[in-house]
């Protein structure tokens, strides 16, 4: 579907002559001779873009972008002045106006503007649908933190929701950074075992003398600095679920300590002879492959079994693109309240490197990056430039066009027109709309390296 351009100018000759120069590139136009008449049609049918003169008569240029501007905050108006209203053009830009071209008209200059005011149009509808879709599926799926829409990550919240109301153990599996404690927050919260908060212990973070106290608890006098009698973390999640993070890193003798909870429900305190009975539901997420594991005499077996019961794999971020405009929305609303700023979203460069990227470290990676650009961000998209080094080096990788030291400008924008020309397959239109110019400017240019122009 073409853009529609509204023209109001009460010039006939200028409104037929940037009738005809915009049909050419592909835009629907629509004339008004004066704003009155331009404001009932924008009322009347959809507009993507108004170009108005700043004299007209009746209804000024300035009130007309102050009313598109309050009405219709979504569409941009680019206003057409005379050199002797430049102050004037300058308070429209005040009063909302995207941008002001004095007349004469420098067409290339007001087709640039254009694409870049439509990219900006199309970039805010997507940033508005984003933030729809992120409110549907969180509604639909009742998962708060458990963000996407691709079909890896459907399967998973199916079944996630047929397994959270029984009292199965649960294994998750995948790389690190791919939000396997949020699969397990999941489970718990569907879970009857909600009344109780889950209680996580990262497992490769701790000893193996400090693991065993921490999941079992101790008694007085137990061990060196063993004060006092201290509960483990079996015994107060008992009615509630236990989260073991990187359980592939124990070692077997607390790996034997686990499994007889899992077979008899019970368990010692470290330095104790009572026993403690505890109903805990176990759920166990690990990077490691187990059966590797397992295989090389570092993992039970019979271990395994008890909490294989339900295995969940979480993919990499990268085998599920369709997530990550959904996630990077989500993460920007998310961090740019908590540092107090108004961002609204992202710009097409920006998107499009987040999209391309390999992301080694999965979803952990992804909101770091954009923590990173919320804090350069000083407008209110982020940009490529306020995204971390790695992806300006990725970009620049892709992009494939080396200019040496020394090149002048004119040869520079020879290379990367057909440059971009090439990896168009020779598709005009495309390569103008990728380079941000009008198809009539791509034509003249390629006149003038003596390449003939013909139609895609």
């Amino acid at each position: 579907m073409k853009p529609v351009i509204l023209i109001i100018d009460d010039e006939k000759n200028i409104r037929s002559g940037l009738r005809s120069l915009l049909e050419d590139e592909n835009y629907e136009v629509r004339e008004a001779a004066d704003g009155e008449t331009g404001l009932k049609l924008i009322k009347s049918e959809p507009v993507d873009l108004v170009i108005s003169d700043l004299r007209l008569p009746g209804i000024s240029g300035e009130e007309v972008v102050e009313t598109v501007h309050k009405q219709y905050p979504a569409v941009p108006v680019i206003v057409l002045t005379g050199h002797g209203t430049v102050d004037n053009a300058v308070d429209c830009m005040r009063r909302g106006a995207y941008d002001f071209l004095t007349k004469p008209l420098n067409f290339d200059r007001l087709l640039l503007l254009i694409q870049r005011s439509l990219d900006k149009r199309f970039l805010m509808r997507k940033q508005e649908e984003l933030t729809r879709e992120l409110s549907r599926l969180k509604e639909r799926n009742r998962f708060e933190k458990l963000i996407g829409k691709s079909a890896p990550m459907r399967h998973i919240m199916e079944v996630i929701a047929q397994v959270a109301p029984t009292k199965t153990s649960v294994l998750i599996t995948g790389e690190s950074g791919v939000g396997k404690e949020l699969v397990a927050q999941a489970i718990h919260a569907l879970s009857e075992r909600n009344r109780k908060e889950m209680i996580s212990v990262h497992c490769a973070a701790l000893s193996e003398s400090l693991l065993e106290s921490e999941l079992f608890g101790h008694e007085e006098g137990a061990f060196t600095g063993a004060v006092s009698r201290r509960k483990g973390r079996f015994e107060l999640a008992d009615g509630g679920t236990l989260f073991l993070d990187e359980i592939g890193e124990i070692n077997q003798s607390v790996q034997i300590k686990i499994l007889r909870v899992l077979q008899e429900r019970s368990f010692e305190r470290v330095g104790g002879e009572k026993t403690i009975h505890t109903d805990v539901r176990v759920i166990a997420a690990t990077n490691r492959n187990l059966t590797e594991e397992i295989r090389k005499g570092n993992f039970r077996e019979d271990l395994y079994y008890r909490l294989n019961v339900v295995n969940i794999h979480v993919p990499p971020l990268r085998e599920r693109q369709d997530d990550i405009p959904l996630l990077a929305v989500s993460f920007l609303h998310e961090l740019s309240e908590e540092n107090g700023k108004k961002i609204d979203g992202f710009d097409k460069k920006a998107l499009s490197a987040l999209y391309r990227y390999e992301w080694p470290g999965n979803v952990r990676e992804l909101r770091n990056a954009i923590e990173s650009a919320v804090v350069f961000c000083k407008g209110n998209l982020v940009t490529l430039s306020d995204l971390p080094p790695q992806f300006q080096r990725s970009t620049a990788a892709e992009n494939g066009v080396v200019i040496a030291s020394g090149t002048t400008l004119a040869d520079a924008e020879k290379e990367v027109i057909l440059y971009t020309l090439s990896q168009c397959g020779g598709n005009k239109t495309k390569a103008a709309e990728i380079l941000q110019i009008g198809r009539k400017t791509l034509h003249r240019k390629l006149n003038e390296y003596g390449i003939s122009p013909e139609e895609d």
